[in-house]
């Protein structure tokens, strides 16, 4: 089985090369053509054309280029009117005689639209009558009978991604950009979510320094934290958690008539609530703790933020 699998490998890798080998001035026209549009970038295809025609147009989308799926056929019943004449359209096919494609072309003549035929032969209808044509013809599907389209779609996925990729560089599209449109992703929280997004900030377990041992385990149960902040939202005197709490019986063995500020951590790590998440957790698992107090520009403490508050 595993030479089977490393033969599919080297027939796909083989036929990508020789796609690669094939690009022309074709590409760099289509590129600029989606630049200059004013519209959206519609994706159409059909079968496994279309698997993959969704999945570009969702890469392009999510990377600064507003694209939607088309399915053909039903193009063909009304949703033509969703392509408007700003509109560059992307038509899919390796044999470029797609009859639901096909049918599609009249009217993008008719609305006077750019559109681009991705297909695996250059003389074919689609790529004859398309404004530019993309070429994928592989030298050999990875298929042992030669029918099911394998290195022929990934030739189609590649050619999306590289254009998408070509798009995204041309249009500056950064980071930043990337984490707007994926607010819930992981680079969205390390560059969008800040720790007064998330941050703890009501019924905050506070604690008198003064207070008895009992009055301490009450506040923690009611808390639900896991420790107390010993002081006021002005002026904190120090935290203490359940572990200082073990630390403490272990130290001290019997630490019911202790002072609590014996148990407690005079110099708390705190953070700016305006900080991203990101950099708070960063902060958190290199000092190998799980509670960082807020503070907001005036040094009042605004929350408490935990690591494994996720929201």
């Amino acid at each position: 089985m595993k030479s089977i699998a490393q033969k599919v490998f080297d027939i796909e890798i083989a036929s990508l090369q020789y796609v690669a080998s094939m690009l022309d001035e074709q590409f760099t026209n289509a590129v600029d053509a989606i630049l200059r549009s004013t519209g959206k970038l519609v994706v159409c295809g059909m079968g496994k054309s279309g698997h993959i025609g969704k999945k570009i147009s969702a890469t392009f989308t999510s990377t600064g280029t507003p694209s939607f799926f088309m399915h053909p056929a039903e193009a063909f019943h009304g949703d033509l009117g969703m392509i408007s004449a700003d509109d560059v359209v992307i038509l899919v096919s390796y044999s470029g005689e797609t009859e639901e494609v096909l049918k599609i072309v009249p009217y993008l003549h008719y609305n006077k639209n750019v559109f681009i035929a991705i297909t695996g032969n250059p003389n074919s209808t689609l790529a004859k009558n398309a404004t530019y044509h993309l070429n994928i013809c592989v030298t050999q599907e990875a298929c042992p009978l030669e029918l099911a389209p394998t290195s022929s779609t990934t030739a189609t996925l590649v050619m999306g991604d590289a254009l998408a990729v070509a798009l995204m560089t041309a249009r500056d599209f950064s980071p930043a950009d990337f984490a707007r449109f994926h607010p819930g992703g992981r680079l969205g929280r390390k560059l969008l979510v800040r720790v007064k997004d998330v941050m703890r900030t009501d019924k905050l377990p506070f604690i008198d320094s003064k207070a008895t041992f009992t009055q301490l385990v009450l506040q923690m149960s009611e808390g639900k934290l896991g420790m107390v902040i010993v002081g006021t939202r002005d002026k904190v005197a120090g935290v203490i958690t359940d572990g200082d709490l073990r630390r403490g019986l272990v130290k001290y063995g019997d630490i019911h008539q202790l002072p609590i500020t014996e148990l407690m951590n005079p110099a708390p790590k705190i953070i700016n609530e305006h900080e991203l998440v990101y950099d708070a957790e960063t902060l958190m698992m290199e000092r190998k703790i799980t509670t960082l107090l807020v503070h907001d520009d005036e040094n009042m403490l605004t929350g408490v933020y935990q690591i494994f508050n996720r929201g």
